[in-house]
């Protein structure tokens, strides 16, 4: 791997006179990774990651409406695959960047127990990202059937856009509970803020994040030098300490 990044770093050198910049649309979960992610990457090539943010299924919807997206970091394996099915990402580019991992969040400590048992005493409201859009809000889905805890908590269901609304219903205190990323409450790989159960993988469909690269950014160098930079060493341990399994 770092064979890798020297020489990612030497095909880069010769553009950094004219820095460039991608157009990188992602999945709201990395919301915190993707910019240390995007400040490392020009710190190391000199180049530019502009960062759109946006539940998987929404930032699909406009890749296909045309947005100038060049790069996608999907929440799932299916969507880069669809685009691929419709010749709008370059086949051959799609690999697996990161699996991600759910976690039912507390803003407050000690509400949420080692075990998740907090979760078969529906009360409260439960926020959730919306799971026609978002693959972790189809995931929280998943793990409420698993556990025949659907019926019960349906009338307390609060949905957000993505991920990042679902989050931010549980901080702001709207929300006595929520199923979020990890990533959006972890340090060196596990909960730091409030209090929150790892879901275990079993009771959820595996939430297989893919990259790939869009038709418009084929003909950017730079769009490919951020996925390959993405598979770095640098880029990995910015992953791997939010909470993101490879």
């Amino acid at each position: 791997m770092l064979r890798r990044l020297a020489l990612l770093l030497a095909l880069a050198a010769p553009l950094a006179a004219a820095a460039g910049e991608v157009q990188v649309a992602a999945a709201a979960n990395l919301a915190g990774p993707i910019q240390k992610i995007a400040a490392a990457f020009k710190r190391d090539t000199g180049h530019e990651a502009i960062v759109s943010l946006g539940s998987t299924g929404k930032l699909f919807a406009q890749v296909r409406n045309g947005a100038p997206f060049e790069v996608l970091l999907a929440a799932d394996a299916e969507t880069p695959r669809k685009l691929e099915a419709e010749g709008l990402a370059r086949p051959g580019t799609r690999y697996t960047y990161a699996f991600g991992q759910l976690v039912l969040w507390s803003a407050t400590g000690d509400v949420v127990d080692a075990r998740g048992e907090v979760l078969r005493r529906p009360q409260g409201k439960l926020a959730i990202a919306d799971p026609r859009v978002a693959p972790y809000g189809a995931a929280a889905l998943e793990v409420l059937k698993a556990l025949n805890l659907e019926e019960g908590w349906q009338p307390l269901l609060v949905t957000g856009e993505n991920i990042g609304q679902a989050y931010q219903f549980a901080a702001s205190g709207n929300a006595r509970l929520a199923f979020v990323a990890l990533s959006q409450v972890a340090e060196a790989g596990l909960v730091a803020r409030g209090s929150g159960w790892v879901v275990p993988a079993s009771l959820y469909q595996p939430l297989q994040q893919d990259a790939v690269l869009l038709q418009a950014g084929v003909h950017n160098p730079v769009a490919s030098l951020f996925l390959a930079y993405l598979r770095t060493n640098a880029a990995r341990a910015v992953l791997r300490a939010a909470g993101y399994k490879f």
